[in-house]
């Protein structure tokens, strides 16, 4: 959005992009973005890479936010989706009820087949699409750190299509005293239908949830009794966009809260700003852990 208050052309954003860096201020750089102000346009680009998104200004405070919400005090919200689903709210609340002792460990799997129906092959462009890692793997990341909180180490392996792109994503994390592996995968084949899941152990039982399974949602005891939690979504819509969306309940809650939130004034708490912005910037260095890796495997094998 402008300072101005319009919304921005698509084709005169790309314009801006491609000006020279000469005409542009820099505001901030770092290890990955580095912040740019041309005119009324401030944009993130990253560093040593072609291509920008307009996210964030850094306030003196240090604190990240969109201009227009620095110059009007505007909420904004991210669209982390994930966090709004009913099957990784329940995990969150059994994980911070300690509804089955403490958690010891948690696999979590995101995966689609052949993203061919991206257009002009958008998603082919690892320029655009940031690969799987910022299409697919982000989701599963930021709702971790949404769980766990700031990983204290990660380590990435990754694949690649033969065109070199990274179509899958396995990261291990290190949360404290608890574990995370994140697999997030492009699937060579496009016949692969989307499925998300997760398997999270504690000391008393292990919830399950597979996006296609019957149950999709299960909690297995220690005792040896089984628990199909009663989910209550707010909505259940469904629709068949032919990609990865079929259950619109999830987005219909997040924008419910959103609109709430407005509404009454409160604080945005499931997924402000900061909270994205710190989800891409663990995304990008795990972007750059898998090309470094991929590198090196190279060399090795050569």
């Amino acid at each position: 959005m402008t300072t101005d208050g319009r919304k921005p052309n698509v084709g005169c954003i790309m314009e801006q992009m491609e000006q020279p860096e000469e005409a542009c201020l820099s505001l901030c750089r770092g290890k990955f973005l580095e912040l740019l102000k041309e005119g009324r346009w401030e944009y993130v680009r990253r560093v040593n890479a072609s291509g920008a998104v307009m996210i964030v200004a850094v306030t003196e405070e240090g604190e990240l936010l969109l201009e227009t919400q620095k110059e009007t005090g505007v909420k904004v919200m991210v669209g982390q989706v994930v966090r709004a689903f009913d099957e990784y709210r329940y995990l969150k609340e059994v994980y911070d009820n300690k509804t089955l002792g403490k958690l010891k460990s948690i696999v979590m799997q995101r995966v689609s087949g052949n993203v061919r129906w991206g257009f002009e092959g958008w998603f082919h462009d690892e320029k655009k699409s940031g690969s799987v890692v910022l299409d697919l793997h982000i989701h599963d990341l930021d709702f971790l750190r949404y769980m766990l909180g700031e990983p204290d180490d990660f380590e990435v392996r990754a694949t690649t299509f033969d065109s070199g792109m990274i179509n899958q994503v396995i990261t291990t994390y290190e949360f404290g005293d608890v574990f995370a592996t994140a697999e997030g995968v492009w699937d060579v084949s496009p016949i692969p239908k989307f499925q998300a899941g997760f398997r999270a152990y504690f000391e008393k039982g292990t919830v399950y949830f597979n996006q296609a399974g019957q149950p999709g949602l299960a909690v297995y005891k220690d005792d040896g009794t089984e628990i199909i939690p009663e989910l209550h979504p707010e909505y259940e819509g469904q629709t068949n966009t032919g990609i990865n969306i079929t259950n619109l309940g999830p987005y219909y809650t997040e924008i419910k809260y959103f609109l709430e939130c407005l509404q009454d004034g409160k604080e945005i708490t499931l997924a402000p700003l900061q909270e994205g912005v710190k989800s891409v910037e663990q995304a990008l260095e795990e972007w750059e852990a898998a090309k470094l890796y991929l590198r090196e495997k190279k060399e090795m094998y050569i």
